[in-house]
């Protein structure tokens, strides 16, 4: 279980990076005891919007196999509109370890940061359950259309993403125990 904390494309941002790397040493252990599955190694990158989608676009690349032109486009296309939605997402790798991608802009303090990284790490222990990586990359390469995938296994897939978030919010009280009045 190794830990990395790095930045992509922000400069300046070296004392955000400290306090990441900080609070990401405490957290891993807090939410490895409470969460049921196996912690896997994680790597955690601090970026703003624009570098969250390129980050993204990588990562699901990597995990979903060869794209073609247009595929990639539309896959950066749709990263670039994601990442203004989100605060941080996971996305496991093909060597089974979890990458969290941060947008940094979006977190004013350390309590609201301190709440996503448990959020996100609690899906990266969700990603070593039995069945959830190979039905993310499914679900991947099925969205790249490079593999079909049935509309009851689609089906299923939301409705399991539901319930894995619906864990990731339950868990959100163990930021307390990092950073005390995190979730006051």
């Amino acid at each position: 279980m190794k830990t990395t904390v790095s930045t992509h494309k922000i400069p300046g941002y070296g004392s955000t990076a400290r306090t990441a790397k900080r609070l990401t040493e405490q957290a891993v252990p807090v939410v490895n005891r409470a969460v049921p599955g196996r912690m896997p190694d994680v790597e955690v990158i601090l970026t703003n919007e624009r570098g969250m989608a390129e980050a993204m676009t990588a990562a699901d690349i990597a995990l979903a196999g060869a794209l073609d032109r247009r595929t990639l486009s539309r896959a950066e296309r749709d990263a670039r509109r994601l990442a203004r939605e989100i605060q941080a997402r996971a996305i496991p790798r093909p060597d089974k370890s979890a990458l969290i991608i941060i947008d940094v802009d979006k977190h004013p303090s350390p309590e609201a940061f301190a709440v996503t990284l448990v959020h996100e790490l609690t899906h990266a222990m969700q990603f070593s359950r039995k069945g959830v990586f190979e039905r993310v990359v499914a679900n991947t390469r099925a969205g790249f259309g490079i593999e079909r995938q049935s509309r009851r296994a689609a089906r299923e897939h939301d409705w399991l993403v539901g319930q894995e978030e619906a864990e990731a919010y339950g868990f959100e009280h163990l930021a307390n125990r990092i950073v005390p009045g995190a979730l006051a």
